[in-house]
């Protein structure tokens, strides 16, 4: 890796100089890149000296757009099979939200500063809601790009994120006494089921004794009653005692339902997400004081308790957490790939080594 003056002789007589960088690139490939001046070439040095090591570079000559990473995320979304429902949704987050103010930058170009720029830009006239939901597409896309090798790292996962609904579900739950949702609520919370796939659970799949529920069918948005959304999402996931003491109270107080539905309606038909959120969720939220400058409810949808259940699962044991591995929690939520976990929960992972547990495992090691 160098820095060097190149001269040479114009057309017209006079003479010509830049300063070029020469480096390998991780992958061992001889790359260049020109500069009018010496100090902005030995800035770039500095640079890439360090992303080279570390592995995450990727030279601008090979990069493509995030248009063009964009597209070929849908289009792989397409052939993976997943629901129209949710290509649409993407397709959606790329053409409205992410290519009008992101779109022609290349991917290598992309830095935490810029993306966090691009997640400002969205809240100027979008919902906090949605521009989460883009922001994580934006990832989504990033991951999709590194699996292709066309970037070296997904600077998204870089982004501080507010961590702080671990504490709403908590304070949620003290305040759902006397709700008929309640075990409804607290099986999304210490199962981490989607609120299509709690809506949809059986009896038939709730194993109190062996503390363990089996998600095998999902409740869609229409009420059809279907198979959950892919083979990853039929799973059985562990649960603690107080949730397996909840489902047994309930159990003899739930209505009945011919459909064997564990949460039913009165009449025993699949609850309405809108309901569960009107008339439960929220109003849970505004008693618990989880609101935002309005007065109402700050969160709208359930995804909120799933969320903190995939950050217990990862949170270290001395911080409360179960502190699962990456694989594990992938299993626990029903994810596809453990690419879609890294993508939507890599940032609650610990991103520095603890001094004194280190010092611990070494001395363990050692003796």
């Amino acid at each position: 890796m160098s820095v060097r003056k190149r001269t040479w002789t114009n057309g017209d007589g006079s003479q010509g100089e830049a300063w070029i960088v020469a480096y390998r690139d991780h992958a061992g490939a001889r790359r260049f890149k020109s500069f009018d001046k010496k100090r902005d070439a030995d800035a770039y040095h500095k640079e890439v000296w360090v992303d080279v090591r570390r592995g995450i570079h990727t030279a601008d000559s090979t990069s493509i757009t995030v248009a063009e990473a964009g597209r070929q995320w849908v289009e792989g979304s397409i052939n993976a099979g997943l629901e129209r429902a949710t290509v649409d949704g993407y397709r959606q987050h790329l053409k409205f939200h992410i290519v009008p103010l992101i779109g022609a930058a290349k991917l290598s170009q992309l830095t935490v500063p810029a993306v966090r720029l691009f997640e400002d830009r969205l809240a100027r006239d979008r919902s906090s809601a949605m521009v989460r939901k883009i922001v994580r597409s934006l990832g989504s896309i990033l991951a999709d790009a590194q699996e292709r090798g066309l970037v070296a790292q997904n600077v998204v996962h870089s982004l501080r994120r507010n961590r702080r609904k671990d504490r709403t579900a908590r304070v949620i739950i003290t305040h759902l006494d006397g709700d008929r949702r309640r075990p409804m609520l607290l099986t999304a919370i210490f199962a981490g089921l989607r609120a299509s796939e709690v809506r949809g659970l059986r009896w038939q799949d709730v194993d109190l004794k062996g503390a363990k529920l089996h998600v095998r069918q999902r409740v869609d948005r229409f009420g059809k009653i279907g198979p959950v959304k892919s083979e990853a999402g039929e799973r059985t996931v562990p649960i603690p005692p107080r949730l397996v003491n909840t489902l047994r109270e309930w159990k003899l107080a739930a209505p009945k339902s011919k459909l064997d539905l564990a949460f039913p309606t009165l009449a025993g038909t699949p609850q309405a997400l809108t309901d569960i959120v009107r008339r439960s969720f929220q109003p849970a939220q505004v008693a618990a004081g989880v609101v935002n400058a309005k007065g109402q409810a700050k969160y709208k949808g359930l995804h909120t308790l799933r969320h903190f259940y995939a950050s217990w699962c990862i949170n270290r044991e001395k911080d409360g957490g179960l502190e699962l591995p990456l694989k594990m929690v992938q299993a626990r939520l029903g994810h596809a790939s453990i690419q879609m976990t890294a993508d939507r929960y890599g940032h609650l992972f610990p991103s520095t080594d603890d001094g004194a547990e280190l010092a611990a495992a070494e001395k363990a090691l050692m003796h």
